[in-house]
């Protein structure tokens, strides 16, 4: 199961959401594709859509080891990424099938904690 400072278990099971699915009480930590939840996950943390790779729309900023997904996130004070578009940042997104896994509000209220993460590689834990 999840052990404490890590986000994605290592056995075990992530709840997918959706803007129409309420969670359990429980639920620690859950992933969706979803692109209405995460630009409220967003919105809540007063987040903009980033990326620090090189794009149509711009150069690379920051040196991004992220397995190929190239989006991030700035938050308030700390905006090390360029910004970009939410269409841009979700076509990449769906472009490399990817799922945003971060803390249920219901178990960490305001976390800014979040991966994104290749969908298919994480298949066994993604319901």
């Amino acid at each position: 199961m999840k052990s404490e400072g890590q986000l994605l278990p290592e056995q075990g099971h992530i709840p997918r959401v959706r803007a129409d699915t309420p969670l359990a009480p429980s639920t620690n930590v859950v992933f969706t594709r979803d692109h209405d939840v995460i630009r409220e996950w967003a919105k809540k943390r007063q987040a903009v859509p980033a990326t620090g790779e090189a794009t149509e729309s711009g150069p690379a900023t920051v040196d991004v080891n992220d397995g190929g997904a190239g989006v991030r996130f700035n938050f308030p004070g700390t905006g090390s990424f360029r910004p970009i578009s939410w269409d841009e940042w979700f076509g990449n997104f769906d472009t490399h099938d990817c799922a945003f896994v971060f803390d249920s509000d219901l178990a960490a209220p305001g976390s800014n904690r979040y991966r994104i993460v290749k969908a298919a590689e994480w298949s066994d834990l993604l319901g």
